[in-house]
């Protein structure tokens, strides 16, 4: 681009922070000199302390340390950006990197992009992934920038799915690909997958799902349609659905992205795809299902930005966190955290384990999969198709001197076996079953052949939850449930007295649904001489669970009872969610 100017500082590559800026005619020596003292005693960068002292700003210092590992300088005030290049980076893409894009080759696929911190370097990485150019950085000062996103980006002028959809539907390259189903060769499906309106299009459901704190994305080909469905708060809503042609382009888009065959679609897939959105790392985990009509697409998003691994925030009452707090640091035994697939959980023993990760603590976990990577735990991924089962690699941590394991699923008498191996051998067990309520996990666990008298030497207890939708706070608003209402939580009108109930009006901060966020409901079972001895003699779940209520054990029902009346959630959630909650 002949009026773009741009400075090379090939010559300032690698050098010390000071002499650049020296060499920029920022500073004098003096006043580098003046920044390394101060050093020594605020234990900081020289550049931050140089902006303290006012002898630099922080553009200064950005583009000195941009000159630093080679970048050049784009100035993009003076430039005048042709649309087709603003085109080829949407507006919810150039808005979340903050990144504005200037100049491209055909020939080399380079793409020369203007960003205002030097640190934004996961931005050109996700968008040589997400786009498929290479990506050339050049800083740029911060002011110039968000002039430049104003201008070339208006607030509300970027491209709205519909728009992209109608622009896919009126694309006579794809067209070509309808009714062909399977008969697509592998050159066309590369082709598809390369197709820039169909990388738009994934592209912003990414962005838009990510933003929205979606939990999945569907993509799912149907005889007559292709539905586009995110997973938010638990619950599916379907987005405006693309022609059912691109089917095809969008499962292909999504293997090249995860670097699965792209030939292969008789046989499922797993891959992932990991970025970094605005300095947050978020991996997809992707599931590809050959069906009738096509192959089905699920983007499961792991975004560590949203799970916050804490145990006072996760919904535990206080008296259940303190007895929670109280098992968790048992020297050995055996904790089941149980409920149905998404009631949270691997959420709840994560926040667990993020609690005990301490340096004089050996923590080993198994998991399928390994959903968020935790500093300071030995995370295996178990993998049946190549022999490493649950029962494999729980043989291989009792040889590994841990102190806390955790098994991310108790699926097989082998696997309980050797959980109940490792308590007795003095180590903490974290585990998961699938039931409906804590007490019923004791019949799960004879059913999968376990001796009674080993549940009883080596089980401390058993968590039971539920993840119930959270009132929105920006439209919570006081109402008067009816004795419909009121009758499906079993309770009545005189019970109540002045207790206050409240809802999600819908409001635009939660997208009009009244819930913004999940919060746990728990139900925990400590297990005693009594409850133990009820074990020994096959005692029915029905009377573990009277016997448990009588020691204080708060039910599911009576923990969302409680929610309700903390005003976080509604009625209808806790209906929902303790269905199988038979008192």
């Amino acid at each position: 681009m002949s009026d773009r100017k741009k400075t090379t500082i090939d010559t300032l590559r690698g050098r010390q922070l000071g002499r650049i800026l020296i060499k920029m005619g920022k500073i004098r020596r003096t006043e580098v000199h003046e920044a390394l003292e101060l050093q020594k005693e605020r234990k900081r960068p020289v550049g931050a302390i140089l902006v303290e002292l006012g002898h630099i700003t922080e553009e200064d210092l950005n583009i000195a340390l941009a000159a630093q590992v080679g970048m050049e300088t784009a100035d993009l005030a003076g430039m005048d950006i042709p649309a087709e290049i603003i085109a080829l980076v949407p507006q919810q893409m150039a808005s979340t990197y903050r990144v504005i894009p200037f100049e491209f080759d055909p020939q080399s696929n380079a793409l020369s992009v203007a960003m205002a911190s030097p640190d934004n370097f996961h931005a050109t990485d996700d968008m040589q992934t997400l786009l498929g150019f290479k990506i050339k950085a050049f800083i740029c000062a911060e002011d110039a920038m968000q002039t430049a996103l104003d201008r070339y980006y208006p607030e509300g002028g970027g491209e709205s799915m519909s728009g992209l959809i109608d622009e896919i539907a009126g694309d006579e390259d794809l067209a070509k690909f309808e009714g062909r189903g399977q008969s697509i060769d592998l050159e066309d499906l590369k082709e598809l997958a390369e197709s820039n309106p169909v990388k738009k299009l994934l592209n912003l459901v990414l962005l838009q799902a990510i933003r929205d704190k979606a939990s999945d994305i569907h993509f799912e080909p149907f005889e007559d349609e292709f539905k586009m469905r995110y997973r938010i708060d638990g619950v599916l809503y379907e987005m405006v659905p693309p022609p059912k042609h691109i089917a095809s382009a969008i499962a292909s888009r999504v293997k090249v992205l995860a670097s699965l065959d792209i030939a292969e679609r008789r046989l499922p897939q797993d891959g992932r795809i990991e970025l970094q959105m605005q300095g947050n790392p978020i991996d997809l985990r992707v599931s590809i299902l050959p069906t009738m009509f096509g192959e089905s697409v699920v983007l499961r998003v792991l975004d560590r930005a949203n799970v916050d691994l804490d145990l006072d925030k996760i919904g535990l009452r206080d008296d259940d966190l303190m007895v929670f707090r109280q098992l968790i640091r048992k020297p050995n035994g055996i904790v089941i955290n149980t409920g149905p697939t998404g009631s949270g959980k691997t959420t709840t023993l994560y926040a667990a384990l993020n609690e005990l990760n301490v340096p004089e603590t050996k923590i080993l976990t198994a998991e399928d999969p390994v959903e968020y990577d935790i500093d300071g735990l030995c995370q295996v991924q178990v993998r049946p198709e190549v022999g490493l089962t649950f029962g494999k690699a729980l043989r291989s941590f009792l040889r590994q001197d841990p102190d806390i394991i955790l098994v991310g699923e108790v699926r097989d008498l082998e696997t309980a076996q050797i959980s109940v191996q490792a308590s007795l051998t003095g180590h903490l067990v974290f585990t998961t079953l699938h039931t409906n309520d804590a007490p019923s996990s004791i019949a799960r666990l004879l059913d999968l052949g376990l001796d009674s008298f080993l549940i009883t030497a080596t089980l401390e207890a058993v968590v039971a939850q539920r993840l119930c939708r959270k009132i929105c706070a920006n439209c919570k608003t006081e109402f008067a449930p009816s004795e419909e209402m009121l009758m499906e939580l079993a309770i009545l009108p005189e019970d109540i007295g002045d207790q206050p109930f409240y809802y999600g009006r819908g409001c635009d901060y939660c997208n009009n649904t009244g819930y913004r966020g999940r919060i746990g409901i728990f139900e925990i079972m400590v297990l005693d001489d009594h409850l133990r001895e009820l074990i020994m003699r096959h005692a029915s779940s029905a009377l573990l669970r009277q016997e448990a209520i009588k020691r204080g054990m708060r039910t599911l029902r009576e923990s969302g009872l409680a929610a309700i009346f903390d005003a976080q959630t509604t009625i209808e959630e806790v209906v929902k969610e303790t269905l199988f909650d038979d008192e």
